[in-house]
């Protein structure tokens, strides 16, 4: 193993780029690179060019160097698409997960600051970012999740709880589906009146068992849908209607009012009334054990 006093940059990027200059200042490190590939991908049909449009430069924020903040100009080509029948003429090149179409910073500055709001918040997240000298609002790490949440494929279950949720408490609501097998989320649902969950079981047949609350509009969505899947109430309101039941058979079998032998206080005409809490006070004292 070799040892050296000095830090190679170049491993730290990929091998289509090539670092050309490095400026160093107080606070900021620029390093500016030059695309070297020759060839890409249309991403509008698939084919390969490597018929040379123009070139420009791309300015991006990468990981911090010893907490200097990282800025990567980029000098990128643009490509000639000669597909019959592509509307995509000419398209700028994208270099693997490094960066990607009107992107501001790499993709692994992305990876970090998303892990980073995951564990903290969004705007916990800017905060944090700002101290270690990477420029980013709380309104655009909620674009970045949006924006993965876009590509994220939704697993075929058989197995699926339905709850509401709320992005404003007592403004606005959405529906979250989860994975019974699982427990993890698979979407998440504008509204909560079933119309936007009509959708997503149309476009998932494949589901069986859906445990859901008591709302009506849930209900009737699933029935016009999935009228063979089986409705579970989920284990809160099954508890819920476990004590309505018990509290309206208590309510039932036994009087409001049970009389003691010492209560002196008791009013046979006051049968429908609860014990007050003086009486109650006062029975405890006589229940008590002596110390």
């Amino acid at each position: 193993m070799s040892s050296s006093s000095s830090l190679d940059l170049k491993t730290f990027y990929p091998k289509e780029v090539e670092i050309r200059k490095i400026i160093e200042t107080k606070d900021v490190i620029q390093l500016h690179l030059k695309s070297r590939t020759r060839k890409q991908c249309c991403p509008k049909c698939g084919q390969l060019s490597d018929v040379y449009h123009s070139t420009y430069t791309r300015k991006l924020q990468d990981l911090p160097i010893l907490a200097k903040r990282t800025e990567v100009y980029l000098k990128a080509y643009r490509y000639y698409c000669h597909t019959e029948g592509c509307d995509q003429k000419v398209f700028c090149e994208t270099i693997n997960d490094f960066f990607g179409t009107y992107k501001r910073m790499t993709g692994r500055l992305e990876d970090f600051i998303i892990a980073l709001a995951t564990q903290t918040s969004c705007e916990g997240a800017a905060r944090i970012c700002s101290k270690l000298g990477i420029t980013v609002s709380g309104d655009t790490i909620i674009r970045m999740f949006l924006k993965r949440a876009e590509t994220i494929k939704s697993p075929l279950t058989d197995i699926v709880g339905i709850d509401d949720w709320a992005y404003k408490k007592r403004h606005t609501y959405g529906t979250i589906i989860v994975d019974g097998r699982t427990h993890q989320p698979i979407d998440l649902l504008d509204g909560r009146d079933g119309k936007a969950l009509k959708a997503w079981l149309a476009a998932n047949k494949q589901v069986k068992v859906i445990t859901r609350d008591r709302a009506n509009a849930y209900a009737t969505a699933i029935q016009e849908v999935l009228p063979h899947a089986m409705q579970v109430a989920d284990r809160f309101h099954l508890y819920q209607n476990l004590m309505e039941a018990i509290q309206q058979v208590m309510s039932q079998e036994l009087p409001a009012r049970i009389r003691l032998e010492d209560d002196a206080d008791y009013d046979p005409s006051a049968d429908k009334t609860t014990v007050s809490k003086s009486s109650q006070e006062r029975i405890l004292k006589k229940t008590r054990k002596p110390t």
